[in-house]
């Protein structure tokens, strides 16, 4: 597998766009969030049909977008249209024909059925999606789509709410002598929790493989990545990762678990897990980046449980926001994850790039140097290591501090 500059576009055969088609508005005529970038709108499209996968939020209260995507999943997929501004949540029976209707509009402009086009949708809950805008945006950013790494970062920019930053990745490998390419872009930076989030991510690319297998792919890469970020603990309406293949490098269709199945799913887990950190990282406010790595649990289920609690742990990303080697609140977090351990027999490691530093060691606290653990709490990417003795169950979960800034880029989101 080789990391390279890329996105979306990167696979062959896909276009793609980013467009400002009036969703969003400036803070000072009426904005609808404090959004960084004016673009709101972006489309993919493929050349030829696609097997597509998805995974979706685990919320009761699902936006309308997710409910089409969950249906529409199961047919070949030639577009996806994404807007952000408004999330198409909570909007009724409207919603849900809005969403149809978004994706009749750019099936009719690429020769296909609205059944062969995913929607997706970010920004505030429960107001209507203005429908004038969309049908009209929908043609216009179809026009400007082009097979370019510049669409792509245009396109990965169109779906950002309270993100600072854009987030796309790119990887090739070989599978029986081909190039196959895998690109990817993701939005996400607040209301996220554990079994994903308001986050979006789309990933394109030109392996051939089934449709079962795709599932099974991915379902098992956003386990162990979006489905382990927490930045806030709400968890979203809209939570959706979706996959598009469209066979175009010629590989030899994996069709079961084979070692091209395996090399294919290494490398689509590269893909989530980088744009699940880099969600995690742009965090709503954040100063730092946590990564939680538990090793020694009964099974790698438990070590999950404990992983997310602590970075879930509002008390513990406050102390990392302050410096604060409170390693007490990680004790805390572990006793109230669900999980079964002993807490006689843990013990408890901060680090980062300026060191490392013990605070309990098998279940007794230790006397440490406050300045050096501020010191080493001080870095971008703070590191959370817990050892038990229950068995060899290991898991990571990633996740960052919690700082003042959030609370007013929330408190006034709608403002």
């Amino acid at each position: 597998m080789n990391i390279i500059n890329g996105n979306v576009t990167s696979p062959k055969g896909f276009k793609t766009a980013g467009n400002a088609v009036g969703i969003k508005k400036n803070k000072n005529d009426g904005s609808t969030g404090p959004f960084d970038s004016k673009k709101d709108m972006a489309v993919i499209v493929s050349e030829k049909p696609c097997t597509a996968s998805g995974c979706f939020t685990t919320n009761v209260v699902k936006a309308a977008p997710v409910l089409w995507d969950m249906k529409q999943t199961e047919n070949n997929i030639s577009g996806i249209v994404a807007n952000s501004g408004n999330a198409n949540a909570c909007t009724g029976r409207q919603g849900l024909k809005d969403t149809e209707d978004t994706a009749a509009r750019l099936a009719s402009l690429i020769g296909a059925k609205a059944e062969n086009v995913l929607v997706c949708s970010t920004g505030v809950i429960g107001v209507n999606l203005p429908m004038d805008i969309i049908l009209k945006g929908v043609e216009s950013t179809y026009a400007l789509v082009e097979n370019s790494y510049e669409n792509g970062l245009s396109a990965a920019e169109a779906i950002m709410t309270t993100d600072t930053r854009s987030k796309t990745a790119a990887v090739t490998l070989e599978l029986g002598g081909k190039t196959v390419t895998i690109g990817g872009m993701a939005k996400g930076s607040g209301m996220i929790n554990p079994n994903m989030a308001t986050m979006l991510c789309f990933i394109t690319t030109d392996c051939s493989v089934s449709k079962p297998m795709l599932d099974k792919a991915l379902k098992a890469c956003v386990k162990d990545s979006f489905n382990m970020i927490c930045v806030d603990g709400d968890m979203s309406t809209n939570d959706t990762v979706l996959c598009i293949a469209n066979g175009m490098a010629g590989n030899v269709e994996i069709t079961e678990e084979n070692a091209d199945f395996e090399k294919f799913k290494d490398a689509l887990y590269f893909i989530n897990r980088k744009l699940a950190i880099d969600c995690a990282d742009d965090g709503e406010g954040a100063t730092k980046l946590i990564e939680a790595n538990v090793k020694g649990a009964a099974d790698e289920e438990q070590a999950r449980k404990i992983a997310l609690s602590v970075v879930s742990s509002n008390l513990l990303k406050a102390a990392i926001f302050g410096e604060d080697a409170n390693w007490g609140r990680v004790l805390c977090a572990m006793g109230y994850s669900g999980a079964d351990f002993d807490p006689m027999a843990v013990t408890i490691e901060f680090r980062s790039n300026k060191g490392i530093i013990r605070l309990m060691d098998n279940g007794t606290p230790i006397v440490f140097d406050e300045e050096k653990a501020a010191d080493i709490l001080s870095e971008h990417n703070i590191f959370i290591d817990m050892y038990l003795s229950e068995g060899s169950g290991n898991a990571t979960a990633w996740g960052c501090d919690l700082t003042y800034d959030y609370v007013k880029i929330n408190g006034d989101y709608r403002s």
